[in-house]
């Protein structure tokens, strides 16, 4: 079996305070589980924090930025 792949890596994104963001990726094999993480943290979903998947596509919102949150 082939390995799962990114074909479209996280790119930087930029916020303002108090604002959400979406950061996106690509992967090469449709409804591949995905983990966000944030340095060795796992991501939860919650009020903050969103996750979307369509086929390939693996999405993070999160919501209310903070400088903490880079």
């Amino acid at each position: 079996e082939m390995p799962v792949l990114f074909k479209k890596e996280l790119q930087n994104e930029e916020a303002k305070e108090g604002k959400q963001v979406k950061l996106t990726c690509e992967l090469s094999k449709p409804d591949t589980p995905v983990k966000w993480m944030k340095g060795d943290t796992v991501l939860c979903a919650s009020e903050k924090y969103e996750f979307k998947q369509r086929g390939t596509v693996a999405e993070l919102i999160i919501r209310d930025v903070k400088s903490i949150d880079s």
